[in-house]
């Protein structure tokens, strides 16, 4: 999953598996109560509930909230059509434009090969 641009702007998200609900809060720059909400409206955020119903987030969970940020905050998405568009998303909603993705990453991934293969 590709961060969109304006995550350059939040803090690089730490090397380590589980994160609090405060830890996320300040990573993705969203208030704890935001987050809980979030959980209700998007069935891809789910954090997991140890002891005392305490959420730990996954680094997916963090790029997950990153995500549907950018939709509201920065595209203006409603709650409704930043679901829908991750759900779209989630399901390959338009193949043409993966593959050209795909395509391009691979050309890209051929070049950096050439340059750094030995020359015969």
């Amino acid at each position: 999953m590709l961060e969109p641009s304006h995550n350059n702007e939040l803090p690089a998200i730490p090397g380590k598996r589980y994160f609090t609900i405060g830890e996320v809060s300040e990573l993705c720059a969203v208030k704890p109560h935001v987050l809980r909400y979030w959980e209700q409206e998007f069935p891809q955020l789910k954090p997991v509930k140890r002891r005392g119903n305490r959420r730990y987030y996954q680094r997916d969970d963090v790029m997950t909230i990153r995500q549907i940020r950018s939709l509201l905050y920065d595209q203006g998405y409603t709650i409704g059509g930043a679901r829908q568009r991750m759900t779209d998303e989630g399901e390959g909603a338009n193949p043409a434009e993966m593959t050209a993705v795909i395509k391009q990453t691979i050309e890209e991934l051929e070049d950096l090969l050439k340059v750094l293969s030995p020359a015969k």
